[in-house]
């Protein structure tokens, strides 16, 4: 994987350090925040965490966005549920994994989503990191089978702090969210913390990740907005 693909794709996964002069973390700058504690409400129903899982699973391409505009590149995003008796327990868990699309074999980014609603009416999608990611490139052609998903339980996950993306309905069958504030770490290019948005409707997912140093300048991620992936199935 190239320099620039790593650059506008690193994801947190190390830990977070505070380095250097002890200047406080300048703040993200995502398009929305993290639901407020004070709106407290009755718990979001089962069938809006049915219809953000629906939306969420499937396979996406950037193609179109990456043919109008050099700056992003052309990317496979497949999300794929597994373990579907985890649904019981009011969770839903998904494989997902990006790779260039003149790379599709070689995966340059791989992990399992959770999503379950939050008791203030709203949904959280935390992410797991994989050991030897590698082992799993391609599970998302058949989840079922595939023997290192298949040996994968959720208590083996490692969840990242602070990296949780939180969720509201915002239509019938569209969703939005970020991160919360500074609190994801990220050493990636000299950056100290990450920020996530998304969008997510029935057939767009629309994703900007960036890495940010602790004086709040940009080191990763794509600068102009959001990739888009159009849902392909």
């Amino acid at each position: 994987m190239s320099n620039a693909i790593t650059s506008r794709w690193a994801v947190a996964g190390s830990v977070f350090l505070l380095l250097g002069s002890g200047r406080p973390l300048a703040p993200a700058a995502p398009a929305a925040a993290r639901p407020p504690a004070s709106a407290r409400h009755q718990a979001a129903p089962a069938d809006d965490l049915r219809r953000l899982g629906e939306c969420l699973a499937g396979h996406y391409s950037s193609a179109a966005q990456a043919a109008l505009d050099k700056g992003y590149e052309d990317i496979r995003l497949h999300v794929v549920p597994i373990w579907p008796e985890e649904q019981r327990r009011g969770q839903y868990y998904f494989y997902a994994e990006q790779a260039l699309a003149a790379a599709p074999a070689a995966p340059f980014w791989q992990r399992v989503y959770r999503l379950r609603p939050t008791n203030d009416g709203h949904f959280e999608s935390a992410s797991f990191l994989l050991a030897a990611p590698r082992r799993f490139a391609g599970a998302w052609q058949r989840p079922a089978q595939h023997p290192a998903l298949r040996a994968l339980r959720p208590d083996s996950l490692h969840h990242t702090e602070g990296c949780v993306l939180y969720l509201s309905k915002t239509g019938p069958a569209c969703f939005a969210g970020t991160t919360d504030g500074y609190h994801c770490p990220s050493t990636h290019n000299g950056a100290a913390y990450a920020t996530s948005e998304v969008q997510l409707m029935p057939t767009e997912l629309r994703l900007w990740n960036r890495g940010f140093d602790t004086f709040g300048q940009q080191k990763w991620g794509a600068k102009k907005g959001a990739y888009v992936f159009v849902k392909e199935n």
